[in-house]
């Protein structure tokens, strides 16, 4: 993607926000100085000033001067940033992006009034580190729309398009699903050290061999039941284990954590 003429201004400059903007330099795309980043406490954002991105609380005016607005402020705190943003939106000339669980396209549409194009994204935390899992879905926007905010979290690693109505099913599997994974590595590391490695060691072990899981099927395209096969054995250690881990629920586990995520995450807005 070539550099853009365009400037995004990143309201609710969290974890989320702040690593977009990095992936955007860093690809290429934007210049600092093309980027807004805003936060109610905007000392927080010095360091990124130093760097040369425009930093400050302002949100209208951080709107006024921008193309493309990403919205990344917590659900509980939307309504009163739409309020104050409401009389900068321009319809024909701003494009909204939102990384907020649980409110829809339509949502945001309705609180400020107007019809504006809005695309709906789902990152993870990994997206710090250029490997989020982003989730692309409108139910307005156009193709050229969709497909730019696409080159955008592609910066920040992969993305795929999915329908609007499945975005809090989305935040389940892959933002909370962040978690889920994490919680597995340190379970593995704490029956390392139970059979004897150091905890750091342990760790280093489990966090390598889930990376190397992951990558036999994004590498590979393969399924993870082909990939099992090959490491299980008639009578042998690994089909043994896991056998023991399903008899205790494992999958079932991980199903219903994923299910009772899904059905909260479509709750958060609702509930202001």
């Amino acid at each position: 993607m070539k550099k853009s003429a365009s400037r995004v201004a990143i309201l609710g400059s969290g974890n989320i926000g702040i690593a977009l903007a990095k992936g955007l330099v860093k690809a290429g795309i934007f210049e600092p100085a093309q980027i807004t980043l805003t936060r109610r406490n905007s000392a927080a954002l010095a360091t990124l000033a130093q760097e040369g991105y425009t930093t400050g609380s302002d949100n209208p005016a951080a709107v006024e001067q921008a193309d493309i607005l990403v919205l990344a402020v917590l659900p509980q705190q939307l309504n009163k940033v739409l309020e104050g943003i409401k009389p900068s939106i321009e319809p024909h000339k701003h494009l909204i992006i939102s990384v907020i669980s649980g409110v829809s396209c339509a949502d945001i549409r309705q609180e400020l009034g107007v019809e504006v194009p809005v695309v709906r994204a789902m990152p993870n935390t990994a997206i710090s580190i250029g490997h989020s899992m982003t989730c692309v879905a409108s139910d307005c926007a156009s193709e050229e729309q969709l497909a730019l905010v696409e080159a955008l979290f592609d910066t920040v690693g992969s993305t795929i398009r999915i329908n609007e109505e499945l975005m809090t099913s989305a935040t389940a599997l892959c933002a909370c699903g962040i978690a889920f994974f994490l919680r597995s590595i340190r379970a593995a590391s704490q029956g390392g050290t139970e059979i004897g490695f150091h905890a750091h060691d342990a760790l280093k072990m489990a966090a390598q061999t889930a990376k190397g899981a992951a990558d036999l099927l994004l590498q590979l395209a393969s399924h993870p039941e082909q990939e099992i096969d090959k490491v299980t054995s008639p009578k042998g250690c690994t089909i043994a284990g896991l056998n023991e881990m399903e008899h205790n629920g494992f999958s079932s586990a991980m199903i219903k954590g994923i299910k009772l995520s899904a059905e909260k995450a479509g709750t958060l807005y609702k509930e202001n």
